[in-house]
């Protein structure tokens, strides 16, 4: 049964501490749950195969759905994405930080098991407080699908998590109650205009008081 791991960034004594421990977890290939800014997501190195191959194992997720990637800056791009339009860009400045997941042109040489050989790459730069406090202090991107079996039902807590997938894990990261609500709205941004994939918490109205949406 994985370890939970109660982190506090109120308490930076204990919270050094348990950043040790997730990064440690993270550099040998393992994978964590923590909240996001929707629901519980798995935690892994975006750029190890062998990491990305246990998520999914643990989700039973079908090969040829790419993973979701949270960064908690724009220079992260870099190293993720070949190219950043002007549209994307737009809706980054609009509504990033915030519950919209873009899709870029993956960068080069990313594990095929990330884009699940799609050459593309779908990225977010979370609202959730505790989700951004973690991945800053971690500095790195992490991935985040949901930690659940594919296509069941998205878990809110840290015990939801563990009762449900603890003996897959490595490490469980309670930062308290996800959000839960509606998922991320999705959007192709190497489409001219944008391609409305999946509408979540963000309406369409709401990306078209920006720019046009096909």
């Amino acid at each position: 049964m994985a370890n939970v791991l109660h982190v506090d960034f109120e308490q930076p004594g204990t919270s050094s501490k348990a950043i040790e421990n997730i990064q440690s977890v993270l550099n040998s290939g393992g994978v964590i749950a923590f909240p996001t800014d929707t629901f519980y997501g798995l935690g892994a190195d975006p750029f190890n195969p062998d990491a990305l191959s246990r998520i999914f194992q643990i989700k039973q997720r079908p090969a040829d759905k790419p993973l979701l990637v949270l960064i908690h800056s724009l220079d992260q791009l870099a190293d993720l994405t070949q190219e950043v339009t002007d549209s994307a860009r737009q809706l980054m400045e609009r509504f990033w930080p915030g519950p919209l997941t873009l899709i870029f042109k993956a960068a080069a040489g990313l594990p095929d098991a990330l884009t699940a050989g799609t050459g593309t790459l779908g990225i977010r730069l979370p609202g959730h407080p505790f989700t951004r406090e973690l991945l800053e202090t971690l500095d790195r991107p992490l991935t985040a699908p949901s930690a659940n079996i594919s296509n069941a039902q998205e878990l809110q807590t840290a015990r939801q998590v563990e009762n449900t997938l603890g003996e897959k894990l490595n490490l469980i990261v309670d930062g308290g109650p996800a959000p839960g609500g509606k998922v991320s709205t999705i959007l192709d941004t190497i489409t001219n205009p944008p391609t409305l994939i999946r509408e979540g918490a963000l309406s369409r109205s709401d990306l078209e008081s920006v720019l046009p949406i096909q």
